[in-house]
């Protein structure tokens, strides 16, 4: 079984090339100019035991993120196949100040809630972008809820984290599907 898939996205505003293999080790090769972005796409693959190669430039940051989500997001959806997987998992993730959990559904319902229990709003909009646009092109459900903390890194890195343990636990293979409805196909859409 292999689950990898690439794809190239490329406009006006960004050239971006993803290779992605769903059942890798965490190794990964990230270019994107803005280095806090970088950063966290490689925490999401170390933390998701994906081997990813995603290489992304363009015009501005905003266009330059939001495109890389949107490629990395099809890749994944690309890479899952028809292999059933455990489908809804979660991870909490402390660090230093912050603690983050996300949760996961990998079904063709693409939803995003990220929900600060402190009203504090430390998830910079830059990075929420990623994350919506990440959603909706992989088609999945999440679900971050930051529980505490105070420094905006932290609070975001460990969402990234969260969701990379999440994708990691929830796409494990299983000799069956997990849903009440039977097969959901989505790949027609």
């Amino acid at each position: 079984m292999s689950r990898r898939a690439e794809i190239s996205r490329k406009s006006g505003e960004t050239s971006v090339d993803v290779k992605l293999e769903i059942d890798g080790s965490g190794r990964y090769e990230v270019s994107i100019p803005d280095a806090f972005t970088k950063h966290m796409v490689e925490s999401l693959a170390k933390y998701a035991q994906f081997d990813l190669i995603l290489k992304a430039q363009g015009d501005i940051d905003h266009h330059i993120v939001e495109d890389a989500a949107i490629a990395l997001g099809a890749c994944l959806r690309k890479a899952m196949g028809e292999t059933p997987v455990e489908r809804v998992a979660h991870a909490f993730v402390p660090m230093d100040d912050a603690l983050v959990m996300a949760a996961v559904d990998i079904i063709d319902r693409p939803y995003i809630e990220v929900r600060d229990m402190g009203n504090r709003d430390l998830i910079d909009e830059m990075h929420l972008h990623f994350l919506r646009s990440f959603v909706m092109e992989s088609r999945i459900c999440l679900h971050v809820w930051v529980l505490s903390g105070k420094e905006g890194h932290h609070i975001t890195e460990a969402a990234f984290k969260a969701l990379g343990l999440s994708l990691r636990h929830a796409l494990e293979p299983r000799s069956g599907g997990v849903s009440t409805k039977g097969r959901v196909d989505w790949r027609g859409l």
